[in-house]
């Protein structure tokens, strides 16, 4: 395993301090339905990436955007897994970080709308994203990677895994800041609660629970921790330090080390959960996209 440990930079040492204040001045936003139009919203902020092109679409009956970039190849997609907890989130107001991550590497993306609870309830979501990988296999794309941050991270490990037994399997998965253990057993729900100004291990248990519905929390399908990762596809993973879901990504990439896997982890001193969305203000966060970009544009650009 390669693990790599970004120091803070001076710049960003001030951005946080910023970021911090404001988000203490905020109330505390709830993982429930009716957060989803203030969620979105904020999700909008991610600036537009040049050269790409939005259009409605859909895959294997689940909706979606597509983020189309000039002249990239016709053979190559990503399909992207937007964040929320399982709860909020949606692809339209996700599009832009899509066509960052497509920009990026070079190729065309579809940001997923997958069905949310608790209006549908595990395995809704990863029902979804099996769909909507087999219809990308249906319609001629070779090399397909997938990307996914937060419950979109975990969503895309689970797709990995789901699918890698397909005659087409991914070439590629990037998660940011994943939501890998539903049981919340990592140690970072205690060592970085009093450092983590946006989830907590209560919050993490209730949306979960919201998200499950009875349904065992070690289910790999939902746990993607817990899966079997042997002979999967190349894995990025890149998390804050400041994060209680920091050891849901160290525990998968150890995990997927132990097996020869074939995984790169990168922690990031004073970043928070999905620091990767405030590229306009961190550096941090525009040196991890631009690696990204060049981890997939290296497994999806070949012939």
């Amino acid at each position: 395993m390669s693990t790599t440990f970004h120091p803070l930079s001076d710049a960003d040492r001030g951005a946080m301090v910023a970021a911090r204040e404001f988000m203490q001045s905020m109330p505390s936003m709830t993982m429930t339905p009716d957060a989803r139009p203030f969620y979105d919203e904020m999700i909008r902020q991610m600036p537009q990436a040049e050269g790409i092109q939005y259009t409605a679409g859909e895959l294997g009956g689940v909706p979606g955007w597509w983020c189309r970039l000039d002249g990239a190849p016709d053979h190559s997609v990503l399909l992207y897994l937007h964040g929320g907890g399982y709860v909020l989130g949606s692809a339209e107001a996700y599009r832009n970080t899509a066509g960052q991550f497509a920009a990026n590497a070079g190729v065309h993306a579809f940001a997923l709308e997958y069905r949310l609870a608790p209006e549908h309830h595990f395995p809704c979501a990863v029902d979804d994203v099996i769909a909507a990988y087999d219809a990308l296999v249906a319609q001629g794309f070779t090399r397909i990677a997938i990307a996914g941050d937060s419950a979109g991270g975990g969503l895309t490990l689970a797709l990995l895994a789901a699918v890698n037994d397909r005659a087409v399997r991914p070439v590629a998965a990037v998660a940011v800041s994943p939501w890998t253990d539903m049981t919340a057993s990592g140690d970072s729900m205690h060592t970085r609660s009093e450092v983590d100004p946006m989830l907590d291990r209560e919050k993490m248990t209730s949306t979960a629970a919201l998200y499950l519905d009875g349904a065992d929390p070690f289910d790999p399908k939902a746990s993607p921790l817990f899966a079997s990762l042997d002979g999967l596809a190349p894995v990025l993973i890149h998390v804050g330090d400041d994060e209680v879901l920091l050891d849901d990504s160290v525990r998968y990439a150890d995990t997927m080390a132990s097996v020869n896997g074939n995984v790169e982890l990168h922690v990031w001193e004073g970043m928070i959960h999905v620091f990767t969305a405030s590229i306009a203000m961190l550096e941090a966060a525009r040196e991890a996209m631009s690696g990204i970009g060049e981890f997939l544009a290296t497994r999806l650009l070949k012939d």
